[in-house]
């Protein structure tokens, strides 16, 4: 069997080696292919790894002895699932490995807003704190979250997390869901009771069609004045010019992101200039112990597949396949 790792150094920086599948075959790793690189680098793959780089429908008929792609992700966007499904191509991908850590930077977002961690630490270091000649100072008002309304959108495993934290905190805790829940603690609500109560909002849901740029000019209108915004889910569930609009006007008091809508972004993106925007790399679920959890979940994928019993597949429906 050959294996092609299309784009490994999304996961391994250098401090988790993709050895594990040499088990399975012959491996050749690349730390990142190019969409037009693809045809050359994996047509001779049985198997693919991959993470963000692109199979469509055309790439994916000019690889003949394709038999899997394990995503090394949960999310598959890149790839045309469907397509590869009427190949019989199962594709595999690693669901919920990041919890944790996405629900820490996630609060940790929260914290920076509430408290000023960056901002107050740039000013003692450019002497704010000498200027003033007292023993403290702080010219940013800070906030207790006790008895603030933190509003959930989605209610999976990441935000369960983050509820946790958050009733640790006594705050309440609303969350809108598409199914029905129960968890002690937190409030089941509508969308639009969501975004009328929260004083903080929390976005964690996946990117489709019908969740394209919730965040607007009119879901921020329903919102509260000086409400903070965070996003650890997906950059395009926002647009981007309204939020800036917003936060001009002070509508969005504050926002902590970890995504945007175009990764990387462009030099002139709205919110670069933003007072209250703190924004990191899209970076949250890269722990060393989380990418050593969805590595080691890729190899399990593919091992159950030659096993013949095929696990976390996010293209079962239709799909009919034979791993002889």
């Amino acid at each position: 069997m050959h294996i092609v790792v299309l784009d490994g150094g999304t996961t391994n920086p250098g401090d988790l080696p993709f050895d594990a599948f040499k088990a399975f075959g012959t491996l050749t790793y690349y730390a990142d292919t190019k969409e037009d690189e693809v045809v050359s680098r994996a047509k001779d793959a049985d198997v693919i790894i991959v993470n963000k780089t692109p199979l469509c429908a055309q790439t994916i008929d000019r690889l003949p002895k394709l038999r899997y792609i394990g995503l090394i992700s949960t999310g598959y966007d890149p790839i045309d699932v469907a397509h590869a499904g009427k190949r019989g191509i199962p594709v595999t991908n690693v669901p919920a490995y990041s919890a944790h850590a996405v629900a820490q930077m996630t609060v940790a977002h929260i914290l920076n807003l509430t408290n000023h961690v960056a901002q107050l630490s740039d000013r003692v270091k450019t002497d704010g704190w000498l200027a003033v000649k007292h023993g403290h100072f702080s010219d940013l008002p800070l906030a207790e979250l006790k008895d603030k309304t933190l509003g959930l959108f989605g209610f999976g495993n990441i935000a369960k997390q983050v509820a946790k934290t958050a009733l640790s905190f006594d705050m309440r805790v609303f969350a809108c869901a598409r199914h029905a829940f129960s968890f002690p603690g937190v409030t089941q609500v509508s969308k639009d009771e969501l975004f009328k109560s929260a004083d903080i909002l929390s976005l964690h849901v996946p990117y489709t069609k019908q969740t394209h740029q919730i965040i607007n000019a009119d879901s921020i209108a329903q919102m509260k004045d000086g409400v903070l915004i965070i996003n650890t889910a997906r950059g395009r569930l926002i647009d981007e010019a309204a939020l800036g609009a917003a936060l001009r006007t002070g509508k969005v008091g504050g926002f902590g992101t970890d995504v945007l809508f175009d990764e990387p972004p462009q030099k002139d993106n709205p919110l670069f200039d933003m007072p209250h925007v703190f924004i990191t790399p899209h970076v949250a679920w890269s722990a060393y112990e989380t990418r050593k959890r969805l590595l080691c979940t890729a190899v399990s994928n593919l091992q159950s597949y030659l096993n013949g019993t095929p696990v976390n597949l996010v293209n079962e429906e239709g799909l009919q396949w034979n791993i002889n």
